[in-house]
């Protein structure tokens, strides 16, 4: 027999996560920095066809928020910034906290041990050249990459010239920050020490293996129950050899080995996981959002299959071009296809329910609708 079952796992997944605790008051800078420090990290993605992916998780698990607490906790001034960019799951602001967890990432990024190979040349052969990006910076203060000489990207996913990639070993080796983004989403640099408060800075870095260890230990209190792989993947933590990170917590008591019904691999249980009696929740969610974004996790949870579609040709695609699923209390019973049309005022929807859902399903997904319409400042919905 398994420990837990399925339904269970769904249930400590789920309440892990921040789904179900929805309360009545306003959300403010408290409820939304709870939810920063339980989820340890919003996914960052540029594609504004609903909202940009980092501003959606704390919709769909609080409800209505002002978007402008959250651009301020991650570009706002030294006094009230709470996050910081860096590559963790992707591209994702973090809790300032997470910094010095990070640094043992960013010496192997300045060493060239770490990132592909046009990013690794920026630590040997073409370090001249992106120190004499960096003094532009020291000298003249934020910089975007538009701002340099042929510093635009070319057209085309990921095609990024010398300027941009020297920018972006900089950053991934810590030697700048984001300071904050412009209209466009375009990211402009600063000095690390201009950006991250100094009492920040000042705290020590930990070894890798005990980076690590709080890293997993992270993953593991926002995802509730999980594999080895998906403890790892939550930071996108390679496995080592001779990496004990999870072990060591098994042995401290922060995880559990547990068998979860229907699941080959062996999980582990975090050690302060709720197991809440039932989950009330009505919710969108973004492709990048930290509950779904692992589709081979989200399948064994919920049964749903889910892809996204914004890269496949249009021709090929089957539920369509932006599709968040809808969680309805403790089921996804819905893909739906979004777009806010901003110039009238409408949100656009085209539902593709899965089999056997509750009869309320349309009638609460309209209600979640409305309030998503709400938030984006939309005049109305239009079911297509």
């Amino acid at each position: 027999m398994p420990d837990i079952s399925l339904a269970q796992a769904r249930r400590i997944v789920l309440a892990a996560q921040g789904f179900g605790a929805r309360g009545g008051a306003p959300v403010g800078r408290v409820q939304l920095g709870r939810l920063i420090d339980r989820l340890s990290l919003h996914q960052i993605d540029s594609v504004n066809v609903v909202a940009r992916a980092h501003y959606l998780p704390a919709f769909s698990r609080l409800g209505r928020y002002d978007r402008d607490l959250l651009d301020t906790a991650a570009w706002g001034g030294k006094r009230d910034r709470r996050l910081f960019e860096y590559w963790a799951h992707e591209a994702s602001l973090l809790p300032l906290d997470l910094f010095p967890l990070m640094r043992w990432r960013m010496a192997r990024a300045d060493r060239g041990e770490a990132g592909y190979v046009a990013l690794r040349r920026f630590a040997t052969e073409q370090r001249p050249q992106a120190e004499a990006i960096l003094a532009r910076i020291a000298a003249e203060g934020p910089l975007a990459a538009s701002d340099f000489p042929h510093g635009k990207s070319r057209s085309g996913w990921w095609e990024w010239g010398d300027t941009k990639r020297a920018l972006e070993w900089l950053f991934y080796a810590g030697h700048v920050t984001t300071a904050t983004r412009r209209r466009s989403f375009e990211r402009v640099y600063d000095l690390t020490e201009r950006v991250i408060p100094a009492k920040i800075l000042a705290r020590p870095a930990p070894d890798e293996r005990d980076a690590r260890r709080q890293l997993i230990e992270r993953a593991a209190r926002a995802l509730g129950v999980a594999t080895a792989a998906e403890l790892r993947d939550y930071f996108r933590l390679k496995p080592v050899e001779k990496d004990n990170a999870i072990g060591d917590l098994v042995d401290a008591g922060a995880l559990r080995p547990v068998r979860v019904e229907g699941w080959s691999q062996p999980a582990f249980l975090y050690r302060d996981a709720r197991i809440p009696r039932r989950i009330a929740a009505s919710a969108l969610l973004a492709p990048f959002d930290p509950l779904i974004w692992h589709r081979d996790r989200t399948e064994r949870l919920f049964g749903l299959r889910y892809r996204i579609e914004i890269y496949t040709p249009a021709v090929s695609r089957v539920h369509g071009y932006y599709v968040l699923p809808f969680l309805m209390d403790e089921r996804l019973v819905a893909r739906v296809d979004l777009k806010a049309d901003r110039q009238h005022g409408t949100l656009l929807a085209k539902a593709h329910f899965e089999p056997d859902v509750p009869r309320d399903s349309e009638e609460r997904l309209r209600a979640a609708l409305g309030e998503m319409a709400s938030w984006l400042r939309l005049d109305r919905v239009t079911m297509r």
